[in-house]
C-alpha cells in the first residue's frame, strides 16, 4: 500500500503556515479522541471502551502480544490485574491526515505508571505508538498499531511528606458493580 503524506507534513516543510479545514480539524479531534479511548479504557479495565479505540478487525503488535487488537483488549483486563492502577499518559501526538481523507498515520509518545499490586513499587514504561488510523462514516479508529518500547524502569515507591492516607487508592475509578466511576 501507498500513502500520500498529509497537508500538515507537506506544508511543514514547505515554511509555509499550517491550516486546516473545519472538516480536517474534527477529523484530527476524532483521532486524538480515539487514542485517549484506549488509554482511558486500559487504566479503568474498561473492556468495551477500550475496543471501541480499534476497529473489530484492527491489528496490535505490543511485543509480546501481536495479533487482534480486541483480543488484545480482552488479554489487558487479565494482565493489567497485576497492578494496583496504571496511568497511560500520552504526549507529542503528530497525525498526518492522507490525502484520501479516510486514512492517517500517526505517531505518540508514551509513559505508563503501574503501580505494582502487592509491593509499594512502581513499574515506569517509555514508549511510543505508531498508529494507522481510518476513518470509516464519521468515526475515526486504529487499524494497526504498532507499540515500540524505549525503555522501563522499576523503583520502590518513596512516599511524600503528606498523609496520603486521605485520598481515595489508584483503584477507586474502576468500575464495579453498583458504583460509578467518580463522585
Amino acid at each position: 500500500m501507498s500513502y500520500v503524506l498529509s497537508i500538515q507534513h507537506d506544508r511543514s516543510h514547505s515554511g509555509a503556515p499550517l491550516s486546516y479545514t473545519p472538516e480536517q480539524l474534527c477529523d484530527l479531534e476524532s483521532i486524538r479522541d480515539a487514542a485517549l479511548r484506549y488509554c482511558r479504557g486500559v487504566d479503568r479495565l474498561d473492556v468495551e471502551l477500550m475496543k471501541s479505540a480499534y476497529w473489530a478487525e484492527a491489528t496490535d503488535d505490543h511485543g509480546v502480544f501481536v495479533g487482534n487488537a480486541w483480543v488484545f483488549c480482552e488479554n489487558c483486563m487479565e494482565s493489567h490485574l497485576r497492578w494496583r492502577s496504571t496511568s497511560h499518559c500520552i504526549f507529542n501526538h503528530s497525525i498526518d491526515l492522507g490525502s484520501d481523507g479516510v486514512r492517517a498515520r500517526g505517531e505518540i509518545y508514551n509513559v505508563t505508571y503501574l503501580f505494582q499490586q502487592d509491593v509499594d513499587v512502581l513499574d515506569t514504561w517509555h514508549g511510543r505508538y505508531l498508529d494507522l488510523y481510518e476513518k470509516r462514516g464519521d468515526e475515526w479508529r486504529i487499524l494497526e498499531r504498532v507499540c515500540v518500547h524505549e525503555g522501563s524502569h522499576s523503583a520502590p515507591i518513596q512516599p511524600m511528606a503528606f498523609d496520603a492516607s486521605k485520598f481515595r487508592v489508584g483503584s477507586f475509578d474502576r468500575a464495579t458493580p453498583g458504583r460509578r466511576i467518580g463522585p
